[in-house]
């Protein structure tokens, strides 16, 4: 330790020692004045932290309260739950710093300054009086008189023992300062150390609480990508749907107020009304109607239970009333008692009435016929035209999409960097992503892959099985053949982003690691995928049975006969007569089809000729009489006709040249996805054209073939649906010609044009008509009308009839997971060419 004041320095009490202690003074006083200072900051930081984790505290509350009232959004509520709980142990963590820096500052240097500089200053207090002392015993020692012995004496025993005093109480004080001035520095570093360790602990704390919650952050950053794609999305959506419902005239307005029986919630028909009162006053009452459950009830008030005024419509009956003073009044008339109701225009009342009367007619026929209901939600699906089915099958969606595909092999990690769970999947290449490979497969542009959400995103039946038929396994055996070869490692999870992405584009885009067949190999991969016996003999279980030869000759008093046979083995249509009624009867009498058939009579000749023909063909393979002056004379023919070129086994003939082309032409037609993956991955053009078979693509191959997936895959990969062959025929007149109804559900949605000719004139529709192939016909019948009524309504009306979305998923989910009750017609022969 170094000495501030020398010991023998002080004996002698020179002007050295006391210019010294008076350094030494002033030094412990600026000391105490700093360290009073810097006590009385840390106190004010400690509050000012104090609030600060008071204010955080609340902002943490409205954080989980937040939360709480999120709870219909599990993304929001989980992510917002886990934000709080993160920023309350940041609260803690403030709450010890605080809590460190109060006893390391504060309590620490207090103690320092109260007791340490205590002792000085009453060191320093006797010094400076035992120096007065010894100051007057030198003065009187030096004025006593020569000649005065007794006061001579007297002055030198008070000096002795002065100089004695002097002599321990400077020691004393210099000890004192020695040490004070040692303690100074320890207790202040040690102050301070402590005091920066705490925040170091807090700032630790931090960063490990952080760590745990980047891979939410990061996963949540991805998906607010989405997110953000989707709002504008659907901006978009609601400002079209706003502009087109302020463009609607709705003077007439009351007009779409109609009876719907089918209707998902059970609610008929539903609206206000005014209600007379039962009381002597007679007061009429603004209440809110509705038909459910074979009763008439109304509400005050959304929360409210309903007021039965019905018990049972079949009790009742309804009629006008003319004999009150006030206007569009109707009366209901129960056994017990009767309700004067008053609709706003006289179009509501008569829609009230009708309304009224096929809830009664609905009630009468539901119990009269529950064993013939029974049977027919047993046996077909009509999706909203059946009204006592189950309710409807939807696309798929979250957890049951993502289970089916998960199952598959490989697919359980990141089929490009090893991610286990992902949550993403590229429906084109039929892999799954993780969140961050699922970014950097999006910036690769949809001709490329086209990503998708196994858990927000809706799945269609057979896009589902098109990731069920692939997946990682698969693709990585193609397109990482030769990756060990090159030398070239896999990236994982933890590496930097920009080599994963460099990764992904030589996989997909550049495609370095395919390995390319030799002609050799490819020739004997066209050879084996064109000799396959399930193509080759031209049976399948995806393509209908040929039905038995019709009889000699089809009359119109055959057709009971026909119609009773038929009727005994199965229904020639998912449709009933009554359902057909119906469904027609929607389309022909909604308000968008009358605007238009104002301005063009043809459309109400075509759905009647629909109608009449559908109606009549469920009883009966022979056209109705309606459609006969329409129908060529060999559309039915006499005896059993010669087999269908489409149906004959297709021979294998030698090419002039093999390529990735002709692979992808045979592996559709072979129903092989792996290798239709391939032959793309090779470089195959999906719009190939067979110049030496009739100039067919690879997506009339997969109509031939019977393959739903196969069609979805060339599709998801760009295939145009609109493309002919050299007879001028598309995929959708192959699919009509095979009867394969799920095909020609599939193409519709894809947008294929119903009204393409081929080379005899045939457009698919004459073709549905010719074979009597009832469920095709309804289907392109439905397009028709529904793209009827989109030009109809303009450029703003996207999606169509809601009705017609039904239909046409139903069939899609009956394609898919129940193909036998679509593969049940005679296909259609074409016409012999000379």
């Amino acid at each position: 330790m170094k000495i501030t004041v020398e010991f023998e320095e002080c004996l002698k009490d020179s002007p050295r020692f006391r210019a010294t202690i008076e350094e030494v003074e002033g030094d412990v006083g600026e000391l105490e004045s700093r360290l009073d200072k810097l006590v009385k900051l840390c106190i004010g930081m400690i509050d000012a932290g104090k609030a600060y984790n008071t204010a955080n505290k609340q902002f943490v509350n409205g954080v989980r309260e937040l939360a709480a009232s999120s709870n219909k959004d599990e993304v929001i509520e989980s992510s917002l739950a886990k934000f709080a709980e993160s920023l309350q142990e940041m609260i803690n963590y403030h709450t010890i710093l605080f809590d460190q820096a109060q006893r390391s500052i504060k309590t620490q240097l207090m103690a320092f300054v109260k007791e340490d500089l205590r002792k000085f200053k009453e060191a320093k207090k006797q010094f400076d009086k035992v120096s007065e002392e010894k100051e007057a015993a030198l003065t009187k020692n030096a004025q006593a008189p020569r000649n005065k012995q007794h006061e001579v004496e007297e002055a030198t025993n008070i000096l002795t023992a002065t100089r004695k005093c002097f002599r321990h109480i400077v020691l004393d004080y210099v000890l004192q300062i020695n040490v004070l001035q040692s303690k100074r520095r320890s207790e202040i570093l040690k102050s301070m150390l402590s005091f920066m360790y705490a925040h170091l602990t807090f700032f630790h704390q931090g960063y490990d609480l952080f760590s745990e919650l980047q891979p939410l952050m990061k996963q949540l950053g991805g998906q607010l990508d989405q997110l953000v794609v989707d709002a504008a999305k659907e901006k978009r959506d609601m400002e079209q749907k706003h502009s087109t419902i302020q463009q609607k005239d709705f003077s007439n307005d009351d007009t779409k107020l109609e009876y719907n029986v089918d209707a998902d919630n059970g609610i008929a028909m539903e609206g206000y009304l005014f209600k007379r009162a039962s009381n002597a006053f007679k007061t009429w009452n603004r209440r809110w109607f509705s038909i459910q459950n074979n009763q008439l009830v109304y509400q005050k008030k959304f929360k409210d239970n309903p007021t039965v005024v019905v018990e049972d419509l079949r009790l009742c009956t309804v009629k006008h009333c003319e004999d009150i003073e006030r206007r569009f009044c109707f009366e209901v008339v129960s056994p017990t008692k009767s309700c004067i109701l008053q609709a706003d225009s006289e179009k509501l009342r008569q829609a009230w009435i009708k309304a009224v009367q096929n809830s009664i007619a609905t009630a009468f026929r539901e119990q009269g016929e529950e064993a013939e209901k029974l049977d027919r939600k047993s046996s077909t699906s009509t999706g909203s035209l059946d009204s006592g089915g189950e309710p409807k099958e939807k696309s798929l969606k979250g957890e049951s999409a993502l289970q089916r595909v998960m199952a598959i092999g490989g697919n359980a990690c990141c089929c490009d960097c090893g991610q286990p769970d992902p949550r993403w999947a590229s429906i084109n290449l039929g892999i799954t992503l993780c969140i961050q490979c699922s970014g950097i497969h999006r910036s690769l542009g949809v001709h490329f892959s086209k990503v998708r959400s196994l858990t927000l995103d809706s799945w269609e039946p057979e896009l589902l099985k098109l990731m069920c038929e692939l997946g990682n396994g698969v693709i990585n055996q193609i397109y990482e053949a030769r990756r060990e070869e090159v030398g070239v490692r896999k990236p994982t999870p933890t590496d930097p982003r920009q080599e994963i992405e460099a990764y992904i584009k030589a996989k997909y885009v550049d495609r370095h690691f395919v390995r390319r067949p030799s002609d050799e190999e490819l020739r004997s991969k066209v050879v084996s995928l064109s000799k396959q016996e399930k193509r080759l003999s031209g049976c399948s279980e995806h393509l209908p049975p040929r039905p038995p030869p019709p009889t000699p000759k089809l009359r119109p008093a055959s057709n009971a006969s026909a119609a009773a046979k038929g009727s005994e083995a199965r229904r020639d249509s998912l449709f009933c007569p009554d359902e057909l009624d119906s469904l027609f009867s929607y389309f022909d009498t909604s308000a968008k089809l009358r605007s238009m058939r104002s301005a063009d009579s043809g459309i109400q000749n075509s759905a009647d000729g629909s109608r009449e023909m559908l109606a009549t063909t469920p009883s009966t393979n022979s056209l109705p009489e309606a459609e006969a002056a329409e129908v060529p004379p060999m559309a039915m023919p006499a005896t059993l006709p010669p087999p269908s070129p489409c149906k004959e086994v297709l021979i294998f003939s030698e090419p002039k040249e093999y390529s990735p082309g002709l692979q992808l032409y045979w592996a559709s037609c072979a129903r092989s996805l792996p290798d239709m993956a391939e032959a793309l991955a090779y470089g195959a053009e999906v719009n190939w054209v067979n110049v030496e078979d009739d100039k067919r693509t690879p997506l009339i191959m997969a109509v031939q073939g019977g393959s739903l997936v196969a069609c979805e895959f060339l599709l998801q990969n760009a295939a145009n649906v609109n493309q002919q062959d050299a007879q001028g025929r598309g995929p959708l007149h192959h699919a009509t010609i095979l009867g394969h109804t799920g095909q020609v559900c599939l193409f519709l949605k894809r947008g294929a044009n119903q009204n393409a000719s081929d080379i005899d004139a045939k457009t698919p529709l004459s073709m549905a008509v010719d074979a009597a192939n009832a469920d095709i016909v309804t289907l392109l019948r439905l397009a028709k009308m529904n793209e009827e009524m989109r030009e109809a309504e303009g450029p703003y009306m996207q999606s169509g009839d809601e009705t017609y979305q039904d239909i046409f998923q139903d069939f899609s989910h009956m394609a898919s997971n129940d193909p036998e009750k679509l593969n049940r017609y005679q296909q259609y022969d074409p016409p012999q060419r000379p």
